[in-house]
C-alpha cells in the first residue's frame, strides 16, 4: 500500500480539489476530499465537509478502469444523497473525478511537465498551420516536451476550421483585394481574420495525459485558464465562456481550436483580437452574411472586443505578460523549432497546407 494524492485546478473558482488514498493494488481506500485553499465559496459554491466526506465514501475502491464519466455518476449521486441542503457547485463531481483518476495515475498535471516556450518568426500561414502538425506530432511520439509557441504572422490572412466550406466562410474578392491569403487548419472551429499586428496567437500542445478524463468543455476552460488570469492580471475585463471563447462584457476576445491526435496530443490553439479593421473584416469574412452553400462547420456570429478597448499597452507589451505569466505560473525552458522540425514543416506547408486541394478540400 502507498499514499496517492490527485489534485485538480478547477479554472475560474480560484480553488482545487484534492483527493488523499491509499492505493492498494490500484485500488483507492481510505479516501480524503478536500478543497484548497478552502472548503467554502460564495453563493452556490458551499461545500460542506459531510459532503465531503461522502464524496470520499464514493470513491472507495475506484480503480483505473473507472472512467471519470463512470465515477462522476458515483459522485453526483453521493452529492445529493444526504441530509444536509448543502449539495455543493455542479462541476464539483467532475472536477473530483478527475482529481481521482490522477491520484490513481491516470493523468498528469501541470507541475509534472517542462514546457518548451517558442516565440519566432514571423512566418507564412501555411508554415504556421505546418508547425502546428509537426510540433504536435513531436509530442505525441515523445521527440519533445509540451510546448508554448507564440506566433508572429507575416502577412494578413483567414484561417478556416478543417470541417469548414472555404465559399461560405471567405469572399474571394474581399480577399484577392486586401492581400488575404487563405489557409485551412487541422482543428475545427470557425474562421479566424488576422492582421499581423492586430492578432495574439498561440499553439499549446500538451500529453493527453494533461487533460485526461475531462470533457471537451472542461479541457477548454482548464487550459485556457491562466491566459484569462493573465489578462486580468493586465486590467483587462475578461472571463471564458463555453465551449471555447474568451470574452469581456461587450464581446468576444479570443477563441479557441483543439485537436486531438491519436498518438494521444493535444493541440490547442488560440487567436486573440488586440486590434483589427472592421471594415476590411467585413469585407473578406461571409460570417455576417447568407451562406452560399449548407455544407461545413458555420462560424458563429459574434460581436468581437479586441484587447485594445480595454488596455493601453502595445501588442507586443502584451504578449510577453503572457510569456511571463506562463513561465511564472510553470516550469519552463527556452525553446526552439529543430532544424529537422522545420524542414518537415517547410514540406508538408508546401505539399498539403498551401496547397488548394487541402484549402478548398470543403469548397
Amino acid at each position: 500500500m502507498r499514499e496517492v494524492r490527485g489534485r485538480f485546478d478547477v479554472p475560474g473558482r480560484g480553488c482545487a480539489v484534492v483527493v488523499r488514498a491509499v492505493d492498494d493494488d490500484g485500488a483507492l481506500l481510505r479516501v480524503e476530499v478536500t478543497l484548497e485553499p478552502g472548503d467554502v465559496g460564495e453563493g452556490d459554491d458551499v461545500v460542506d465537509r459531510a459532503m465531503l466526506e461522502r464524496l470520499g465514501v464514493a470513491l472507495t475502491g475506484a480503480t483505473m478502469s473507472d472512467g471519470v464519466a463512470h465515477l462522476g455518476e458515483r459522485l453526483t449521486a453521493a452529492r445529493a444523497a444526504g441530509a444536509s441542503a448543502v449539495v455543493g457547485p455542479d462541476w464539483l463531481p467532475e472536477a473530483t473525478a478527475v482529481a481521482a483518476r490522477r491520484a490513481l495515475g491516470g493523468a498528469s498535471e501541470w507541475v509534472d511537465h517542462t514546457f518548451d516556450v517558442i516565440h519566432d518568426g514571423p512566418h507564412r500561414p501555411a508554415d504556421h498551420m505546418a508547425l502546428d502538425q509537426v510540433l504536435a506530432e513531436g509530442v505525441g511520439a515523445g521527440e519533445r516536451g509540451p510546448t508554448l509557441r507564440i506566433w508572429e504572422w507575416e502577412r494578413p490572412c483567414v484561417v478556416i476550421g478543417s470541417f469548414q466550406s472555404v465559399s461560405n466562410e471567405v469572399d474571394p474578392d474581399g480577399a484577392a483585394r486586401h492581400g488575404v491569403t487563405v489557409v485551412r487548419r487541422v482543428s475545427g472551429g470557425g474562421a479566424m481574420f488576422i492582421q499581423p499586428e492586430g492578432a495574439i496567437t498561440f499553439s499549446l500542445t500538451v500529453p493527453g495525459s494533461l487533460v485526461a478524463g475531462m470533457s471537451f468543455a472542461t479541457s477548454y476552460s482548464y487550459l485556457d485558464d491562466w491566459v484569462v488570469r493573465s489578462l486580468v492580471a493586465l486590467g483587462i475585463d475578461a472571463r471564458y465562456v463555453p465551449l471555447n471563447d474568451i470574452a469581456s462584457p461587450r464581446g468576444k476576445i479570443a477563441g479557441a481550436a483543439q485537436k486531438r491526435l491519436a498518438s494521444g496530443a493535444v493541440l490547442h490553439h488560440v487567436t486573440m483580437a488586440y486590434s483589427m479593421d472592421p471594415s476590411v473584416m467585413l469585407e473578406v469574412l461571409r460570417t455576417f452574411r447568407p451562406h452560399v452553400a449548407e455544407r461545413g462547420t458555420k462560424s458563429a456570429q459574434k460581436h468581437v472586443d479586441p484587447l485594445c478597448n480595454q488596455t493601453d499597452l502595445p501588442r507586443g507589451a502584451v504578449v510577453e505578460a503572457l510569456k511571463a505569466s506562463f513561465r511564472a505560473r510553470y516550469r519552463c525552458v527556452d525553446g526552439a523549432v529543430t532544424r529537422a522540425e522545420r524542414d518537415r514543416a517547410e514540406r508538408l506547408a508546401t505539399e498539403k497546407f498551401a496547397t488548394p486541394e487541402w484549402t478548398a478540400r470543403v469548397p
